[in-house]
């Protein structure tokens, strides 16, 4: 009879580096040898303490990484958070609690360092509500039939006397992070960029393996000049019979920080000679983009889904660091079975601000912390929780009540992927 040995969950060193990115390549299905030049670039972001591996033996077989990042919360507030990434689990060594093992771990860190919430996206939907997290955003791709959109080809040239110009990775490095953080600043659910995001996608450093395709970079500047979008975007060579163009623009990312910004860049690639499709990335779902068209009908929606996946970690940070349109109070009992943000609260908010405090009071509205985390943004409501059995209301009409407090106008978004 094989015996089991005992797994070891710690921090990884520089020793472990090489072992500890083939079991990441192995546990997302890549071929399983780093190259040399691979791993010197996922060294840009190797934190001493926050990357986790399981080792059976001297053998690597489960990942899992965290880093230092800002969520802005409703209202603008940036917020600490704990973002998690390169989670995996070597197929041999699945459902023995590795991931469980890392999480609270990490988790517990996060918390101690005072981040407020903990973020990720979910490549698997079940997994991560078992630790407290809860989808708290949605992104949406459209696929647009350039020639059913109804733009006059003539005018691809802004109308409001700004202008678009192709731009290269020096200058999307020089002005891209300003013109992020103006966006950012004001989009609930959107988090920071690092200087190494910006040289990743733009070819200064590659963790992929494979070689690096130049993307275009168009910039829109305002009739004063001022930076206000940018897009990357990559075009194919498809043609059909009798020499028909059937090319796509396939934008990698698009910032617009003013509806001229956005208007002029979705223009601009609609309006570029041979390009039938333009297929728009991860947007968010209330996106401008169907209705800067003569026909919204003409960008059909190839993919929705759930993004951002957020745990809570203070709840009174939380709920105190965003911005509330009227006045209201409910008492919330949050069960976490994590054991790091659960409790009775009071939150009492208005446009003024919000305070948010232990309390005996009876609860108005019980619910789980993963389900206040989809509450939080703004993106979720609580009376469609209700009806679902996932929030329980302990005083009738507090579903409605904290739905008039959190839901907001604009739907939250998180332009990135990590």
């Amino acid at each position: 009879m094989s015996r089991r040995t005992e797994i070891d969950v710690r921090p990884i060193t520089e020793a472990d580096f090489p072992d500890w990115n083939r079991a990441l390549n192995t546990g997302f299905l890549q071929p399983p040898l780093v190259a040399a030049e691979q791993l010197d670039a996922r060294r840009l972001e190797f934190v001493p303490g926050r990357s986790l591996g399981a080792f059976d033996g001297k053998r690597c077989v489960a990942t899992f990484r965290s880093f230092d990042q800002e969520l802005t919360a409703v209202g603008g507030r940036p917020v600490r958070a704990d973002a998690v990434s390169n989670v995996t689990v070597t197929p041999t060594h699945r459902r023995r609690g590795l991931l469980t093992r890392m999480m609270a771990q990490d988790l517990a860190a996060a918390k101690e360092r005072g981040d407020v919430v903990a973020t990720l996206i979910a490549a698997e939907y079940p997994i991560y509500g078992r630790y407290g997290f809860g989808p708290a955003t949605t992104m949406t791709e459209w696929s647009v039939d350039v020639p059913r959109a109804g733009l006059d080809p003539r005018r691809a040239v802004p109308e409001d006397g700004g202008r678009i110009d192709l731009v290269d990775g020096d200058e999307v490095r020089a002005l891209g992070p300003g013109l992020h953080e103006r966006l950012r600043r004001a989009q609930p659910g959107a988090v920071s960029r690092t200087e190494r995001w910006w040289q990743y996608r733009t070819g200064e450093a590659n963790t992929s393996g494979t070689p690096w395709t130049e993307p275009y970079y168009a910039l829109y500047r305002s009739a004063d000049g001022e930076v206000e979008g940018m897009a990357s975007y990559r075009t194919d060579d498809r043609w059909g019979d009798a020499k028909q163009p059937l090319n796509t623009a396939t934008v990698d990312w698009l910032i617009g920080v003013t509806p001229a910004a956005e208007r002029a860049l979705w223009h601009f690639l609609c309006s570029i000679d041979w390009v039938q499709t333009v297929k728009s990335g991860w947007r968010s779902p209330d996106d401008l983009l169907p209705h800067l068209l003569p026909d919204p009908r003409a960008a059909r929606i190839t993919t929705q889904a759930d993004w951002l996946w957020v745990r809570i970690l203070d709840v009174a940070a939380a709920l105190e660091s965003r911005t509330y349109e009227g006045w209201g109070s409910v008492v919330l009992e949050i069960a976490d079975g994590g054991g790091l943000a659960g409790g009775r609260r009071r939150l009492e908010a208005g446009p003024d601000g919000a305070s948010c405090t232990r309390t005996a009071e009876s609860a108005d509205l019980a619910l789980d912390v993963r389900d206040l985390a989809a509450l939080w943004l703004g993106d979720e409501s609580a009376v469609r929780l209700a009806a679902l059995g996932r929030v329980r209301e302990e005083r009738a009409g507090a579903a409605r009540v904290v739905d008039a407090l959190l839901r907001t106008s604009r739907r939250p978004w998180c332009p990135d992927m990590f």
